[in-house]
Formats: structure tokens, sequence, C-alpha cells
């Protein structure tokens, strides 16, 4: 509701007003403005000079942003069972066309020298623990965690990446992504949609298509289905390896 563009502009009396507003929002969307006025010490032609600067015509329609905002929260703080979610992905990836396509990525991954993970927040997170699973698996493999991490090319010749990202959008993740491709790394995406940006540019994706979930702004998505396309692919690696 506030960008930090308006918070850098506000002056110190308009400051006190977004402390008060920002601790008190369930109780301004229903107050006049001689109210909020009463409450801040301020005057109401500070309080309109504040609306303004945030991109409202006047108190009316800032108590209407104030509503949508809370009323977004509130719908945003819901969290759906995921069994049918799950159930659902499962099926899809017992087709014998995703098999197959598991198994022709498994058969590039076997014949890598090197095998390098990449991801960033909770995919970061996954990227570790691909990382170490292809390991125990006899596919010893590393991952990145800082995506601004200087690469040189001689490093990516010959190797795989493997990128996890949920929305397939990450602008971090992209950019190393297009870096390791242009160093002649082959890609190898997992993401929840295959018309993401990410996996347009992979040589290969798995996409899992589950419901996106936030809490806030915090993205709450379901990662089982990126677990279990990560142990998948290094058991069938493995197979592949050892016969």
């Amino acid at each position: 509701m506030f960008t930090s563009e308006h918070i850098a502009a506000f002056s110190d009396l308009e400051y006190s007003l977004y402390n008060y507003i920002v601790n008190n929002l369930d109780k301004v969307q229903y107050m006049r403005i001689r109210d909020l006025a009463l409450e801040t010490h301020v005057s109401t032609t500070s309080i309109l000079r504040f609306c303004r600067k945030i991109g409202c015509e006047g108190f009316s329609e800032f108590k209407i942003k104030v509503k949508m905002f809370l009323d977004q929260q509130e719908a945003s703080s819901s969290i759906i069972d995921g069994k049918s979610t799950i159930i659902e992905f499962l099926e899809r990836t017992l087709t014998h066309d995703y098999q197959q396509k598991m198994m022709r990525i498994a058969h590039v991954v076997a014949d890598a020298k090197h095998v390098v993970f990449i991801g960033v927040g909770s995919s970061g997170i996954l990227a570790e623990y691909g990382s170490r699973y292809f390991s125990g698996l006899k596919k010893f493999s590393l991952y990145i965690k800082d995506p601004y991490l200087p690469i040189h090319g001689q490093y990516l010749k010959d190797s795989i990446t493997i990128v996890l990202s949920v929305s397939g959008e990450a602008s971090a993740t992209l950019s190393q992504v297009n870096q390791f491709k242009q160093e002649g790394s082959t890609i190898v995406s997992i993401t929840n949609k295959a018309d993401s940006s990410i996996a347009k540019i992979s040589d290969y994706n798995l996409s899992y298509y589950v419901n996106q979930e936030f809490l806030g702004d915090t993205n709450v998505t379901t990662q089982i289905p990126v677990i279990y396309l990560l142990e998948s692919l290094a058991k069938t690696t493995y197979g592949i390896m050892h016969t």
C-alpha cells in the first residue's frame, strides 16, 4: 500500500501519520478525516496532502485503498489443503510420457562431467539438498547459492546446470541461467510451469503444476513435487550409470 518511494519522501509529520495508520489500519478504514486528525494531532489539510502524496485524490479514496489492502491480506492468509494437489501431481508424473522425459534427462546428467545446482530462497535450500542427494548416489554435484558468484567458462564445459525456481521468473536466477547457458552448460530446469521464462530458455524442463500459495508476500507453495523430482532424477541417473 505504501511504496518505498512514498516513505522516503515523507516529512517528519507525515512519518508520524504513517506510523499511526499502519498500526491502526482496521480503525482507519472507518474513520472520518476529522477523527484521524484528532487522533494524530495533525490538521485535516496535512492529511489531505498526505493522501495526495501517496496517489489518492482525497481521504475517501485513501480509505477505499486501506479496505482493499486489508481484504487482500485476509484473502491471502487462507491455506488450502494440499493433499489433492499432491495426488494430481503424482498421477501426472506416472504417465509414460513424463517417465520418458525423466529418462532422457537422466541420460544427459549421467554423461555430464559436472553437475551444478542453482536456486534462490526456498529453491536455494532445495538446490543444496539436490546436490547432496546426487552426490550420495555417486554423481558428485555442487550447488551455488550466490547468484552473483563469478564463474569462468572453462568450469562449465560439459556440465549440467539444474536450476530450481517455483515461478521460473526470478530475475537473479534468470540472469544466472543465461550466463551459464552462454558459457556452454546444458540447462535442466524444475519449475512450476512450462511456460515460464526459465523453462523456455532451458534445454530440458520438468514442470509440476501445483497451485501457488502466498501468505502475505511469502510464497508458501508446497515443495514436495520438487523433492520427488530431484530424488527420482537422481535414482534414474544412478541406474543408468551402473548398468
